[in-house]
């Protein structure tokens, strides 16, 4: 049984708080040590609570003193390097939680028009009220898989020129060539230095060439 995620938000009780504080020192203080041990590296650390007249240092007062005078004999650029307060930090994870959303709210919608665009295929556009909006993004995804499929066709027309094999002849209905596992050959970066025969393997095998 997994254990439950705490709210990271202040106690307001002063017993429950007291009571974590004592808890998470301790955790806090055996995590440094392990750090230094396995790593190999100097550490230390310096607590000052309202519970204690004074503060509590790992390892040891003398410890302490020296890792701190090491510290400020480097020059000011290096003691800065890497460096972030409490507000530095919290900015630097909500701008990376901004661009995971972002992300997300992109690869969704990219979903969303896929769907959308497979279902007018099929002759279901009725079903679709859209806005000025989702008819722009509808149409810069056709785009892209238009300019998919002729990159597609440009690899295809290289293989068969540089093998001179008999590969099968694909026909575009519509201006669209439809194929299975069309995801599958969407998502490779192709290299230009490549052979074109091992590009089109990269791309999609043979056997999942699927016209509509």
């Amino acid at each position: 049984m997994t254990r439950k995620k705490a709210k990271l938000a202040f106690i307001t009780n002063d017993a429950s708080r007291k009571a974590t504080f004592k808890k998470r020192k301790k955790g806090l203080l055996k995590k440094v040590n392990e750090l230094s041990t396995l790593c190999g590296i100097n550490a230390c650390a310096i607590i000052y609570s309202p519970y204690d007249s004074n503060p509590e240092v790992w390892p040891s007062n003398s410890g302490v003193q020296r890792i701190v005078s090491e510290f400020r004999t480097l020059p000011e650029m290096d003691q800065q390097k890497k460096m972030v307060d409490q507000e530095a930090f919290l900015r630097q994870r909500i701008a990376k939680a901004s661009n995971n959303f972002r992300r997300v709210r992109k690869d969704n919608r990219e979903l969303e028009m896929t769907e959308v665009m497979i279902q007018c295929l099929k002759g279901n556009m009725g079903s679709f009220h859209m806005n000025i909006t989702d008819l722009n993004d509808l149409g810069y995804l056709i785009d892209q898989y238009l300019k998919d499929d002729r990159r597609l066709l440009e690899i295809i027309q290289a293989t068969l020129a540089w093998r001179s094999a008999s590969l099968p002849m694909l026909q575009v209905r519509s201006g669209r060539l439809l194929l299975k596992g069309l995801d599958q050959w969407r998502s490779c970066r192709l290299q230009p230095h490549q052979p074109p025969q091992l590009m089109i393997r990269r791309v999609l095998p043979l056997h999942h060439w699927q016209l509509f």
